[in-house]
This record gives structure tokens, C-alpha cells and sequence, in this order.
């Protein structure tokens, strides 16, 4: 597999925490057949704080299509969810 091949995204969600967040997250990721990579979750006080790095190159959608589906779910949920390239991300959150 070529590195152009591997397509990975920094997905956040940031909101009041309550049951099925994660459920519902993940129900979108496994839809697109899209690979977690690796999580990091927490609660702070009562806001739910996840960053999920995702392995896009087997999915069975385009990256707008699935930006679309988080667009959605977080109109639903009133979650911030916002899903980047990787490289994106990284040049943004530089120090």
C-alpha cells in the first residue's frame, strides 16, 4: 500500500455528555467501513471531550459524504463534531 493509499482524519466531538454518544459516533464510522486507529475520551465536568484519529482508505464513501453524516448527527445531537484531514489537523494545531 502506497502512502497515498492511507488516508487517516482527526474526528472531535465536544459537548454535554449523555448515554450513546460514542454509539452513535461509532454507528456512522462502521457504516462507511471506516477503521479507528485510536481514542481518547474524557469528561470534564459535564462536557464530553473525544478525539478519535480514523483510518479512511477502506471507506465506502467520499470524505464530503461523510463530513456531511457528522454535520448531520451534530445538528441532531447539539454536539460540536468536526472531522479533519490528519495532515490538516496537524498544521493547524502546531506549535
Amino acid at each position: 500500500m502506497n502512502m497515498e493509499d492511507f488516508m487517516k482524519a482527526i474526528l472531535t466531538i465536544i459537548g454535554k455528555d449523555r448515554p450513546g454518544i460514542i454509539y452513535q459516533v461509532t454507528e456512522i464510522l462502521y457504516n462507511y467501513n471506516i477503521n479507528i486507529l485510536d481514542m481518547s475520551q474524557t469528561i470534564m465536568e459535564d462536557k464530553f471531550v473525544a478525539m478519535i484519529n480514523i483510518d479512511l482508505t477502506k471507506a465506502n464513501a467520499d470524505f464530503g459524504k461523510i463530513t456531511a453524516s457528522f454535520d448531520d448527527l451534530s445538528k441532531q445531537t447539539k454536539l460540536e463534531i468536526r472531522i479533519q484531514n490528519e495532515e490538516v489537523f496537524d498544521v493547524m494545531h502546531r506549535i
